[in-house]
């Protein structure tokens, strides 16, 4: 038969559906290992003084990337080391203050084993992750934690599916424990993620972002209202903040407080912007999180906070800053 030729009663959902099936018995039956070994394991990790080093080939060193890559953005030095190129120089990479965590399913990668005697030679800790602990990788590690899986979603039995799944949630079981033990902290992830939208949310502070200096849309307690509806057209953030000498807030007066105005019937000619002004007005410092001013106008249903220190305006930051921060 055509490997083009699709059969008429083949049925993809139905073939998925198995698949998920398959790999989510694979994960339950994974819960029996999270037991002392894995216990050992986080403690052995939590002290150690250099880097996790992890290895695998095939499918399982596509896993030991991803698995060093979580532990090195949650606060665990790690890094991946391919085991067919350690055998040529790259165990250099090891140091004696390292732990090595090898990956294979079947405990039995030729490239891994070959590695086996020199990283005994160095007295570091060495866990392996199989599916077999009578494996030659599982006699010889120091923690062996087992992921074995009943049987593959691969209906030949051949390609790395639920093994390899079962692999990739044991090392973010590892990873994830030892942010806990740590108290890692949503800052301490940024810190590694600084490029990205999430290191934006995270790093990016109200001083960034806010308008300052001639931006301020001003007004004084003296001005009319319709100067400070000139001076909030003019400045074109939708409200103005009304200040004494050196800046000291007294109020703030928004577009939504003009339409409050007109509901009154006021006159906008004879009106002083002291009498129509909202006192205070919601305020951040300028250290403070761009996330968590983001917070203060969602929870007080606003578009903009005035940054101040104490009672002296320093600035004003909008949502469409938060927007074009990406903070949003």
């Amino acid at each position: 038969m055509s490997h083009n030729t699709l059969p008429q009663d083949f049925d993809f959902i139905t073939s998925g559906k198995q698949v998920l099936a398959i790999e989510r018995e694979g994960l339950a039956q994974l819960d029996q290992y999270i037991n002392d070994d894995f216990r050992r394991a986080c403690e052995v990790l939590f002290y150690c003084t250099g880097k996790v080093v992890v290895m695998g080939m095939g499918k399982s060193g596509h896993i030991g990337r991803k698995v060093a890559a979580t532990f090195a953005s949650t606060g665990t030095p790690a890094f991946f080391i391919h085991p067919g190129e350690a055998s040529h120089g790259d165990l250099g990479m090891i140091s004696p203050h390292d732990i090595v965590i090898a990956l294979s399913n079947s405990g039995e990668s030729h490239e891994i084993l070959a590695l086996i005697p020199a990283i005994k030679r160095l007295h570091i800790p060495f866990i392996c992750l199989t599916g077999k602990p009578n494996s030659t990788m599982g006699k010889s590690a120091d923690i062996h934690l087992c992921v074995h899986v009943l049987e593959e979603a691969c209906p030949l039995g051949l390609a790395p599916t639920a093994s390899t799944t079962a692999t990739l949630v044991m090392g973010d079981a590892l990873a994830v424990a030892l942010l806990r033990a740590r108290g890692f902290t949503a800052k301490d992830f940024a810190l590694s993620h600084p490029g990205g939208v999430l290191g934006r949310k995270l790093l990016l502070r109200v001083s960034d972002i806010m308008h300052s200096g001639d931006e301020i849309p001003l007004t004084t307690r003296t001005a009319s209202l319709r100067e400070a509806l000139v001076e909030i057209t003019r400045k074109n953030l939708g409200m103005t903040v009304i200040c004494g000498p050196d800046r000291i807030i007294d109020g703030i007066f928004t577009d939504g407080d003009l339409r409050r105005v007109f509901d009154m019937g006021i006159d906008l000619n004879r009106a002083r912007i002291s009498n129509v002004m909202t006192p205070g007005g919601v305020r951040v410092e300028p250290d403070a999180l761009a996330v968590e001013a983001l917070n203060l106008m969602q929870s007080h249903n606003i578009t903009s906070l005035l940054v101040a220190q104490g009672n002296r305006l320093l600035g004003v930051v909008h949502m469409h800053d938060m927007l074009r921060a990406s903070v949003i």
